[in-house]
């Protein structure tokens, strides 16, 4: 056989493959079309969930018609847009998943395939559960303690006095009282710009809930161990403390509830750990490579684990 036959043989495997891997996005980018446009259908509604927590701060606040606002023409249009995207994605993310997994399948060992899927599972639920966790927990708190350095409720209430007793015509504009010293500050807030820190809230708490699913992943291929893992346990603190400070607003309440929640993943994590190696350690003790005694890691003298299989 020629050498030019030979790389005839080498290159049909990598065509077939880049072949299928044109398939499948081809696949995931219509299923990621047809979520957006779903998710387009029932844009207002999900809008209106999304506002709920700034609705509720307002209404506690005193204000009894809570009212966003957009400046220009395009602005509210975009805002529907961007929530199709992100919804969009979610609602084909089953669709996406399940091309990548048809993708690599081929190329995992029968043990492999049953270690990766449930991850693969895993992984969407743990985000839907931070995502749920931002948006009816720390989405409120961020709210109450933003808007309640403003005052929400003067002008409105003012407003519906003047209105009550004023004889002007029904559609006459109600003026609003002067004020007698200084300027009335109140809040008037823009849809995107609302809509922007309840999306950050969700895809930040979505994404640290994805802690134990990656800690669990990269322990059960040989990545991390549960010894270490606890050894660097105060760095994980201090690292936790500064992602707190910058995902959250300068609210202590909100940077104590991330904290709890990301450090508590944390010790959930090395305990998943500690199970991947407890039965990896008896599938090696079944195989005779490890005997009764001994341990899958074993403590280095520089604090380093190296597992012994």
């Amino acid at each position: 056989m020629s050498q030019h036959d030979e790389l005839e043989d080498t290159g049909a495997p990598l065509i077939e493959h880049l072949a299928e891997l044109r398939t499948r996005l081809i696949r995931s980018v219509i299923a990621f079309i047809v979520g957006i446009v779903l998710a387009f259908a029932v844009a207002e509604p999900i809008l209106q969930f999304l506002l709920h927590p700034i609705e509720e701060t307002l209404r506690n606040l005193g204000d009894p018609a809570p009212t966003l606002q957009y400046t220009s023409p395009q602005e509210y249009l975009f805002t529907l847009f961007r929530i199709s995207m992100v919804f969009g994605f979610m609602l084909a993310f089953p669709v996406i998943g399940y091309q990548m997994w048809r993708f690599v399948a081929p190329g995992l060992y029968r043990t492999e395939k049953s270690a990766f899927l449930p991850f693969l599972i895993a992984s969407p639920a743990m985000f839907l559960i931070g995502a749920a966790f931002a948006q009816f927990v720390v989405t409120p708190l961020a709210m109450k303690f933003f808007l309640g350095f403003a005052d929400v409720s003067s002008i409105f209430t003012a407003i519906l006095k003047n209105a009550v007793s004023s004889d002007l015509p029904g559609n006459a504009a109600v003026a609003v009282p002067p004020v007698e010293e200084g300027v009335r500050i109140t809040f008037f807030g823009k849809v995107n710009e609302s809509l922007d820190i309840t999306l950050k809230f969700i895809l930040a708490f979505g994404l640290c809930f994805q802690l134990p699913v990656l800690l669990t992943l990269m322990g059960k291929a040989g990545l991390v161990s549960s010894r270490g893992l606890a050894g660097v346990r105060k760095y994980a603190v201090v690292g936790i403390l500064v992602l707190a400070a910058v995902v959250t607003p300068p609210d202590v309440v909100t940077q104590l509830i991330l904290f709890t929640v990301v450090y508590g993943l944390y010790e959930i994590s090395i305990q998943l750990v500690k199970r991947v190696e407890k039965r990896r350690t008896e599938e090696l003790r079944a195989e005779g490579v490890l005997g009764e005694d001994e341990e899958l890691w074993d403590d280095l003298e520089d604090g380093e684990d190296e597992p012994k299989a």
